[in-house]
């Protein structure tokens, strides 16, 4: 897929679901059931990170058991996961910073690339390859919604996916900025309550996100 097209996907997957639950799977017993749990409160697009051993494991479960669910793969920090995940099935891959490497293989990659960014110097190396969807990270520590505001004048036409540090109150607000198409978080899936298997609040977290956006 040529950059463009992939851009399109990106724009077409967070038009569909704007909020981006992270996961880090900690257990394997928890990733259906998570999922499950996140999708009856109508959330059905998913980052799962390779920040724990089950990452990868996680991504081809559910690839193969949820098909209707967006499946992608974060935390994707060099070539070797980058492949990796696209063998595992990733419908599009985020990762937590830019690197040459990372930006060249999305360039002609099976799905979209959302690169990591902290800074506009970061945003124009991607920009230099074509790039124009991001992910603040750190967000909140990198100016939050501050940063993004900032950021629309130099940089018009780039939309970003703010992740870290969000929360289930402050996601209108940044989904009000026009270079916003999503927010990633984690407060939809509470690690106590993944830890307790309490599959109901995980629900309810979720489906309270989704009415926010629906008010908005």
């Amino acid at each position: 897929m040529s950059l463009l097209e992939n851009t399109q996907r990106l724009d077409a997957i967070f038009a569909k679901a704007p909020l981006l639950p992270v996961i880090s799977i900690q257990r394997e017993a928890d990733i259906l059931p998570l999922a499950d749990a996140l999708a009856e409160g109508g959330v059905t697009t998913l980052e799962i990170t390779l920040r724990t051993a089950l990452g990868m494991s996680a991504i081809a479960l559910l690839r193969r058991e949820r098909p209707t669910l967006c499946v992608g793969a974060g935390t994707v920090l060099d070539g070797r996961q980058f492949q990796s995940v696209l063998d595992a099935g990733a419908q599009f891959i985020v990762t937590p910073g830019c690197t040459d490497e990372l930006l060249t293989l999305g360039l002609e990659s099976p799905v979209p690339l959302l690169p990591g960014i902290a800074t506009a110097s970061e945003i124009l190396m991607g920009y230099r390859f074509g790039y124009r969807r991001f992910k603040l990270f750190p967000a909140e520590v990198c100016g939050g919604i501050q940063a993004l505001r900032a950021f629309s004048g130099p940089f018009a036409g780039v939309r970003f996916c703010p992740t870290g540090g969000i929360r289930q109150d402050s996601l209108v607000d940044y989904l009000a900025l026009d270079n916003v198409m999503g927010v990633g978080g984690t407060w939809m899936a509470p690690r106590a309550a993944v830890e307790a298997a309490d599959w109901q609040t995980i629900s309810r977290l979720s489906a309270a996100s989704v009415a926010l956006l629906q008010e908005r």
